[in-house]
């Protein structure tokens, strides 16, 4: 189980998913009439988080859910979610697009993966870079705390990485299931807030 952060250079706070098309109001989501206030609110309150670590030498890292172009441009979109969202469309989270950005308020990101699956570990280079660059302990915020942050906290606890979530760094589609995700990730991981961490920080 994670402890406090003791070295920041072996430290990297991992924002999930929080890019345009998700919670921009002229992104996919919002187009399509599922963009969550409670996840459109996120990046006002982790840039201050953002800012100490980079400004104490820790890694910035986001993972871009990406809807990779098959045939003609078409995406290819896995069943369950073309049946949760039948919006999605050519061009959306089109690797490289607007839509696919991190959040202008979380620029610069020092290394972004993209990601097709739950998990930012499934067929991605994740754990290389991580393993390259020596970090040790993730720091987890972004979307959705039971889809995204979840599965990306569950691989990364069997990679033996210390894992932190931050409570209210993240969001789910309702508050209970924000609640009921963050309890079951209890067992592998250290439940924070973004201010308690930015206290661990700013102790000597």
């Amino acid at each position: 189980m994670a402890g406090p952060i003791t070295d920041i250079a072996a430290t990297a706070l991992l924002i999930v998913d929080l890019q345009n098309d998700f919670i921009h109001p002229d992104g996919a989501y919002a187009k399509g009439g599922a963009a969550s206030p409670e996840a459109q609110a996120l990046p006002g309150r982790l840039l201050p988080l953002v800012e100490r670590f980079r400004a104490q030498g820790g890694l910035v890292a986001a993972t871009q859910f990406t809807l990779v172009p098959g045939r003609g441009g078409e995406p290819l979109i896995s069943p369950h979610l073309k049946q949760m969202r039948p919006f999605l469309k050519r061009g959306d989270f089109l690797p490289g697009g607007w839509g696919h950005r991190v959040v202008d308020a979380l620029q610069p990101i020092d290394v972004c993966v993209e990601k097709i699956a739950y998990s930012a570990f499934y067929q991605t280079r994740l754990e290389w870079v991580l393993r390259k660059l020596g970090i040790a302990h993730l720091v987890f915020a972004g979307i959705v705390t039971n889809g995204g942050v979840a599965s990306t906290v569950r691989d990364a606890h069997v990679r033996d990485l210390d894992v932190t979530v931050l409570e209210d760094g993240c969001a789910a589609p309702t508050p209970t299931m924000h609640a009921e995700a963050i309890a079951a990730l209890k067992p592998v991981a250290r439940i924070a807030t973004i201010a308690g961490v930015l206290a661990e920080m700013a102790a000597p």
